[in-house]
């Protein structure tokens, strides 16, 4: 599973980026759990948002009513709308995968990350 993430930028507080990670997988997508991590400047990387196979979503309390994830998979793509952006969600964004479930909450597959930058 090769993973590719895009989408990120320079925007100000208070405004709304869509990051889009797009799979080339010999799984068929849908059987794929996705997820959303990031790593803040100085800081440890930190769960975001999942979106598992079989359709269950979960969020990080910090990002909960704000950014929502998706997935197309009849374009092999999931997607993080981070909406009422914050100074503190600058950070570069992962998205990452697993084939089925992740019991353990560990992923096998991760794609390059990329930028977020929130002004305030």
């Amino acid at each position: 599973v090769q993973l590719q993430a895009f989408g990120g930028g320079l925007v100000q507080a208070g405004d709304f980026l869509r990051l889009s990670c797009a799979a080339s997988t010999r799984t068929t997508f849908s059987r794929l759990s996705m997820a959303w991590f990031r790593r803040a400047p100085g800081k440890e990387r930190e769960f975001v948002a999942a979106l598992q196979w079989l359709g269950s979503t979960n969020y990080a309390d910090s990002v909960k009513g704000r950014f929502t994830t998706s997935r197309d998979n009849a374009e092999n793509t999931v997607y993080l709308q981070m909406d009422s952006l914050k100074p503190e969600d600058t950070a570069i964004y992962y998205c990452a995968a697993n084939i089925g479930a992740v019991p353990s909450g560990r992923y096998a597959y991760w794609g390059q990350g990329t930028l977020v930058t929130v002004s305030s």
